[in-house]
Formats: C-alpha cells, sequence, structure tokens
C-alpha cells in the first residue's frame, strides 16, 4: 500500500509540474528576455511611469471599496439562510463569466454621461465616470467583486458560530458580536479577498478599454491633474503601434512590480495568522 502511495504521489506531481511549467514559462520569458538598462530606459519613456502607477493606485482603492461594500454582503450569506440566497450567490459569481468587453459596453450603458445614472450625476454633481479615475475602479470592481465576497464569506463560516451565540446570549447585539468577534476571527478570510481583488483589478483591461481608455485623474503625488493609460491598456496600445519588443519590456516592469506587491502583501498576510 505504502508503495503504491508513493508512485500515485509522483504521477500527481508530474502531472502538477506540467501545469506550473504552463504558468512559470511565459512569465519568464517576458522577465529575462530583457536585461536592467532596457527595463531602466523603458520605464524612463513618457506615460509608462504614469500608467503603473494609475493600476497600483486605482486597484488599491478598488480593493478597499470592496472591502467595504463586500464584506457586509459575505456576512449575511455566511450566516443567513433566506428565500432566493442561491439567486444571490448566482449574481455574485455572475462577472466570472461575462466577457470582460461586455462589462465595459454595459457600464458604458449606465454610466455614461446621457445614461441614467451617469447622467444624473453629470446633471447635479458634474461629475462623469467615462475617462476618469472613477470609470477604472467602477470597471474594476466589477470583474473583482467575487474574489472578495467569496474570501470574505468563507472567513466567516470559518467562525465558530457558539462564540457569537454566547455573546448574544450575555446581552450583546448583533453589530457588537460582528465588529469584536466575527470581524477579527474572519480577518484572513477578508485580507485574502482584498489581496485576490486587488491582483484581479490591477489586471484588468477589456472593461478599462471601453470604459476609459485615457484616464483623467488627480496625481496624488504631484497634486496636479494628471492624463495616463493603464499599464494594460497601455502594454496593447504599445504593441499594436510598435510591436512585441517595446510591449514586452512595459509587460516585464508591471510584471516584476505586481509580483513584488504580490510577495509582500502575501508574507504580510501570512504573518497576520
Amino acid at each position: 500500500m505504502r508503495i503504491r502511495t508513493e508512485k500515485t504521489f509522483i504521477i500527481f506531481s508530474m502531472i502538477g509540474f506540467i501545469l506550473l511549467a504552463f504558468i512559470v514559462l511565459p512569465l519568464a520569458k517576458i522577465i529575462f528576455s530583457h536585461d536592467l538598462p532596457t527595463l531602466v530606459d523603458t520605464l524612463a519613456m513618457p506615460g509608462v511611469r504614469d500608467a503603473i502607477w494609475l493600476s497600483i493606485y486605482a486597484s488599491l482603492l478598488t480593493a478597499i471599496i470592496a472591502c467595504i461594500l463586500g464584506t457586509p454582503l459575505a456576512y449575511v450569506l455566511a450566516r443567513k439562510n433566506f428565500r432566493g440566497k442561491s439567486l444571490v450567490e448566482a449574481i455574485v459569481d455572475l462577472p466570472l463569466a461575462v466577457p470582460h468587453t461586455v462589462v465595459g459596453i454595459g457600464l458604458l450603458m449606465v454610466f455614461g454621461r446621457q445614461q441614467i445614472i451617469g447622467g444624473l450625476f453629470y446633471d447635479k454633481f458634474d461629475f462623469r465616470f467615462f475617462g476618469t479615475l472613477s470609470g477604472v475602479i467602477l470597471a474594476m470592481l466589477f470583474v473583482s467583486s467575487p474574489f472578495m465576497v467569496n474570501s470574505a464569506r468563507e472567513g466567516f463560516e470559518s467562525v465558530n458560530q457558539r462564540m457569537e451565540y454566547a455573546a448574544r446570549t450575555l446581552g450583546a447585539s448583533q453589530f457588537e458580536v460582528f465588529r469584536r468577534i466575527s470581524l477579527p476571527l474572519a480577518r484572513r478570510g477578508i485580507v485574502t479577498g482584498m489581496i485576490l481583488t486587488w491582483a484581479r483589478s490591477i489586471s484588468e483591461f477589456g472593461a478599462v478599454y471601453i470604459l476609459a481608455y485615457f484616464v483623467s485623474f488627480w496625481d496624488i503625488r504631484t497634486m496636479e491633474p494628471n492624463i495616463a493609460m493603464t499599464a494594460p491598456v497601455l502594454i496593447a496600445d504599445q504593441f499594436l503601434q510598435y510591436g512585441l519588443e517595446r510591449s514586452s519590456a512595459i509587460a516585464a516592469i508591471l510584471l516584476l512590480v505586481c509580483l513584488s506587491l504580490f510577495v509582500i502583501l502575501r508574507y504580510l498576510s501570512g504573518r497576520q495568522r
């Protein structure tokens, strides 16, 4: 029995190695196809640093907003059974199945300047979503929200409900139980959801391409207005104009930045455990 188990483990490891190689090889090819001087020169090109900064900044804001909006819903789904719950769960997961260009068109038909919500904001507050940081965040939030809700829900489901019941019998309100027991104990799932939301948001292309090709935003680095593309949109733009060489160099920089931030966030999340 032991020999069979070892053989099975080896076979499964070999199969898993194929998948790992499939993931690693294209990314490694992007990174190691360019030397350091080339990457430095590319980073100095007009618009590259602004694009990378915009993607990081917008995705971090998206992760924060997703946490604020998604955590309460995750708590309800983890703790309550109600009629239509399956429908709500399906709606939460729906962005995973919708093509992202379709997402961009749908958001534009709701938040465009002459549309239902977009027209209201523009007429009343002179505020627009198309071509702005708000539009980028809308696109990122739509495609990444399932990761936040599902991860936070798993975090709440891992909390022993007996502790919540005990707190209620001692006179604590439902919100006090949530704030002092459920939320702290579920923080691992919430933090994981924020990391996954950030990672999915920073890589978004299709919906952002439709809703905000060029982005007008207030740059907190310079405290002045700025116009830039997000990094994925810039990479596609450079590929169409100049080919693989220049676009792959920008892609390598973005990949290195994303990997570094992802490792740091995962490390900090692991230390919380």
